[in-house]
Formats: structure tokens, C-alpha cells, sequence
């Protein structure tokens, strides 16, 4: 009976976790209201205070949650492309696919909290500079691992940057213009960028 409750509890929190990352890719995360949440997830708010003590410590989780859901839609999929080259152009469609996909209504929880929180210091722009930071960090092994299979030849740091910068750029062009061509275009930057880097370009997508 313990464990039937422990892990209808889990649930619950998991469940109103996404509504949350969900409100917070349009709203923020300074935008989360103890009642919007609540009625968004389908729970009382004294259901809610069982799982949070205060509104920072629902912030720090919902950055966590946003990072295994990156890290489930993003980079799994990106994953099963070969080592290499392959595997760091798969990690950008897969991205772009997670935008296209409406899978956040805002676009990218992300890109909102960095925005909020960059000139904000405590405890949430520590996490979610720390998110960033391993993002970037995962993009420049991908490209060393290019590099040390021969496949590539540049700046880990420096690639792993421009392929975010564009990344980012498609989440508001996607939002403010034409979603297609937004992500088209970033489709097609980091592709003939990576050709011009590529010792052989060949074993890249054609277009």
C-alpha cells in the first residue's frame, strides 16, 4: 500500500512538472502562478504544496524536468545516428524536429529561462546556466568526436557555438515569421557548414 502511494505521488509531481515546463516555455518561470498550475495539472493546491515548499524550489525542478525531456527528445534520437559527423548533424535535426513538433507551446523552455534569469542571481540562473553549459559541452564532444575520427576539421568550442547560435535563432524566427523557412534555413546553415568542415562532405545528407 506504501509503494501504491509513493508512486501515485511521483506521478502526480511528474505530471504537473510538465504543465509546468509547459507554461514556463511561454510564460517563464516567473510566470507560474500556484493556482494556473494547479488547474493546468489537474490538482488541488494543497495537492500541490505536498510536493513544494515554495515556488524556487518548483523553479530548480522544472529545470531539471526540461533537461530530461531535452535529453529524451533531443539527444536519444540523435543517438542512434552513426558515430561522428553523422551523429552531430542528427543532433541538430533532432532538435529542430522538437521544435517543429510542438512539443513545448512556447518552442524551447530554455531559451526563456535564459532570457528571464540572465541578469537574475540565486539559485535558478545557477541551474539553468549549468543546463546551458552542459548543452554546450555535449555539442563540443560530438564535434571533438568528429574530429578525432577524422571526419571533421575545426574548433570544438567554436562550432559547438555557431550551431547553437542557429539553433536558438529558429526557436523565435519559427515564432515571429515563417516556422518553415525558420527552420529550413537552420537545417541548411549548420549542413553547409559542416560540408565546408567535413574532410569528406559525402557522407552527409545532400540537402
Amino acid at each position: 500500500m506504501q509503494d501504491g502511494r509513493k508512486l501515485r505521488g511521483q506521478r502526480s509531481r511528474e505530471a504537473i512538472l510538465d504543465q509546468a515546463v509547459a507554461l514556463a516555455s511561454v510564460d517563464g518561470l516567473g510566470g507560474l502562478t500556484l493556482s494556473r498550475l494547479a488547474e493546468a495539472a489537474g490538482v488541488s493546491k494543497s495537492g500541490f504544496f505536498a510536493h513544494w515548499r515554495d515556488k524556487e524550489q518548483l523553479q530548480l525542478d522544472c529545470v531539471d524536468r526540461a533537461r530530461r525531456l531535452w535529453s529524451e527528445r533531443v539527444i536519444a534520437p540523435a543517438a542512434t545516428a552513426p558515430r561522428g559527423l553523422r551523429r552531430l548533424f542528427a543532433l541538430h535535426e533532432s532538435r529542430l524536429a522538437f521544435y517543429a513538433d510542438g512539443v513545448l507551446p512556447g518552442g524551447c523552455f530554455f531559451f526563456v529561462a535564459q532570457v528571464e534569469f540572465d541578469d537574475r542571481p540565486g539559485p535558478v540562473r545557477d541551474s539553468v546556466a549549468a543546463a546551458m553549459g552542459d548543452w554546450l559541452g555535449y555539442l563540443e564532444h560530438r564535434v571533438q568526436e568528429a574530429v578525432d575520427l577524422g571526419e571533421l576539421t575545426a574548433d570544438p568550442a567554436q562550432l559547438a557555438y555557431e550551431i547553437e547560435a542557429l539553433g536558438e535563432a529558429a526557436v523565435t524566427h519559427a515564432r515571429l515569421r515563417d516556422s518553415d523557412a525558420a527552420y529550413r534555413h537552420a537545417r541548411r546553415a549548420v549542413l553547409d557548414r559542416l560540408r565546408v568542415l567535413a574532410t569528406d562532405p559525402s557522407i552527409l545528407p545532400e540537402d
